[in-house]
């Protein structure tokens, strides 16, 4: 006789693989490791104290490890020089217009996870990290990033982003389900 769980097909990303896949691609060519942080995620530059840029993700998340991966992937190298790439961050309890600036700076970063959770075969979930907060109509948000996944799909991904992708499809064998394009907006 089988348990429920039997007859529930899961797959379970776990954070360790990605760590792997990640640091053997970036950590010599850019000097950059992805590791599994305590707290809330955080990208800190290489220093004095430490010899690669860390990206840092929060709890052993997977989707936690992807969304700063796609930020990392959207920063120019300027901005990897700094912490969390420089930009503004106010936590939980945005207000509306709060939010509305903060959803402007995700759109590339979520398009990115997107892309990212597909190919490594992981549900994607838009976020607007806003928990204590009003987000308010986020149709606006989620038709930006499916407008930004559609022209990364057509014009190409960025260079970083492209060859973490072409991995993550050969490392979990999505690449026909990649490419028969996973991003129905109904599903998400």
């Amino acid at each position: 006789m089988k348990t429920i769980l039997e007859n529930v097909e899961v797959e379970v990303r776990h954070y360790s693989q990605l760590i792997k896949l990640f640091n053997g691609l970036f950590k010599a060519s850019h000097q950059t490791v992805l590791e599994l942080g305590d707290d809330e995620p955080i990208y800190l530059p290489r220093s004095e104290d430490q010899a690669f840029h860390r990206i840092i993700f929060a709890h052993g998340y997977f989707s936690s490890a992807l969304h700063e991966i796609a930020h990392w992937c959207v920063a120019g190298k300027k901005r990897r020089q700094l912490i969390d790439f420089g930009y503004w961050y106010k936590p939980d309890g945005r207000t509306e217009a709060e939010q509305r600036a903060f959803e402007q700076v995700e759109v590339k970063p979520q398009a990115l996870e997107w892309a990212f959770s597909s190919a490594c075969g992981h549900k994607f979930q838009f976020s607007a990290d806003n928990l204590n907060g009003d987000v308010g109509d986020m149709s606006r948000f989620k038709t930006a990033v499916r407008t930004q996944l559609g022209q990364y799909l057509l014009e190409g991904f960025p260079k970083r982003a492209a060859l973490l992708i072409e991995a993550m499809t050969a490392r979990y064998g999505t690449t026909h389900a990649f490419r028969s394009n996973p991003f129905d907006p109904a599903r998400h």
